[in-house]
């Protein structure tokens, strides 16, 4: 039973991002309870490639983005696939997206991001620590790789945007690239290594135990979906599918994706889309890698993480309701293989969720603008691991009432 006579703090959505908010709420006080539809960090959470990307906050609204957007559109194998029959739902999205392009509005968003980014090993070093999970973080860092010059050239604006904010890299010749990781093909020639980017060794296992956690210090769990809220003066309760009601103090949507649709219950819609993501995982995969890579102009990464390697890396706009469409996942999996020519792949499984994404790339973390006693933790795109240690705290700190260490304007849902 999730019904409750008494009031709670009620977190909705148990991925990464809530489940670490719950606990995070659970520690200082608060009677919290968590709802999702489906098991705790079976969403996105489960299929993440399982990095601490600190330095990966380079906003994907740029012009030098738009001018690659043809050619992406007309390469059935491109990094980016849009379903014609979803584009017309795409279209506002999109205009936020191009204004979100503009140079000035760039620069802010690198520093809202790089804000975030600073804090956030060192945040889930400790959150890790304190779940007895130190042992979850590699001592390696990720290698991100280029055949030639010109592909080095064409990725020099993130390189910039690394030694603008201080963030540290390493640029290696084909040699001591291989003398870090020998199976990569000797085609790469160049390679940047990003020491502070980790890898975890299982982001499910991350949510099972701060769920754990969570329960032992008295949060409960309650396996449902929302289907309305009460409201008065402020928020009062939720709704839902099984019949039940929840009282509430307070509610934060860390619901993914799908908080979209959780706000517009609310009358306050906000500009959320879904990034949807695949992964293969590889599960003897033939060979040993310590780093995690990246190859820009093929579009894919691959990750040692969940007892094998894991690959994925492309984007597929088509909203929450398709059937997932696994030729992006084989995309990938041939580009791993041009880099790792001894790749074994054929024991593996495929995996598609959904990534939730504003056009201006920038997390959600704000009190509602309408409804007092209501919160928003979303839109974290593809660094939702690296930003959850990060997000419960300064989240933490806006649902208690106390200042967070950081300036929230950026992140603040009046900027849509």
């Amino acid at each position: 039973m999730c019904s409750s006579t008494h009031s709670s703090t009620i977190v909705v959505g148990a991925g990464i991002i809530g489940a670490s908010l719950a606990y995070e709420l659970q520690k200082r006080g608060q009677r919290v309870v968590l709802v999702d539809r489906d098991e705790p960090g079976r969403g996105a959470s489960f299929g993440p490639l399982a990095s601490i990307a600190i330095t990966e906050f380079l906003p994907v609204a740029r012009m030098s983005i738009w001018k690659q957007v043809p050619g992406w559109m007309l390469d059935p194998e491109g990094p980016v696939r849009i379903s014609p029959r979803y584009f017309p739902k795409l279209i506002p999205w999109f205009l936020r997206f191009l204004k979100a392009s503009r140079p000035s509005t760039v620069r802010h968003v690198e520093q809202a991001g790089a804000t975030l980014s600073k804090r956030a090993l060192s945040d889930t070093q400790t959150l890790l620590q304190e779940l007895g999970l130190s042992a979850q973080i590699s001592q390696h860092g990720s290698l991100t790789l280029y055949a030639n010059e010109t592909e080095f050239m064409a990725d020099r604006e993130r390189i910039d945007m690394l030694e603008r904010f201080g963030f540290d890299y390493e640029v290696l010749d084909g040699r001591a690239l291989h003398r870090l990781e020998p199976e990569i093909t000797n085609e790469i020639t160049k390679a940047v290594l990003l020491p502070d980017n980790k890898t975890v060794a299982d982001p499910f296992a991350i949510v099972q135990r701060l769920i754990e956690r969570f329960k032992a210090l008295g949060g409960e769990v309650c396996r449902a979906e929302v289907m309305g809220f009460n409201r008065g003066d402020r928020i009062t309760g939720l709704n839902l599918t099984t019949g039940e009601y929840l009282k509430a103090d307070q509610v934060i949507l860390c619901a993914g994706a799908f908080t979209g649709r959780l706000a517009r219950m609310l009358d306050e819609p906000i500009p959320l889309e879904t990034e949807r993501g695949y992964h293969t995982q590889l599960k003897s995969p033939g060979l040993e890698l310590k780093h995690s890579i990246i190859w820009p102009a093929k579009a894919f990464m691959v990750s040692p993480t969940a007892g094998g390697i894991r690959v994925g890396g492309t984007v597929e706009m088509a909203g929450l309701d398709a059937p997932p469409n696994y030729d992006r996942a084989k995309v990938t999996v041939r580009g791993a293989q041009h880099a790792l020519p001894n790749l074994q792949v054929n024991d593996h499984s495929e995996w598609m969720g959904h990534r939730p994404a504003f056009p201006d790339t920038i997390p959600l973390m704000s009190p509602s603008a309408k409804t007092p006693g209501l919160f928003y933790a979303t839109g974290h795109g593809h660094l939702g691991l690296t930003y959850a240690a990060t997000t419960a705290r300064l989240m933490g700190d806006l649902v208690t009432g106390q200042t967070p260490e950081i300036d929230m304007t950026p992140y603040h849902i009046n900027r849509f």
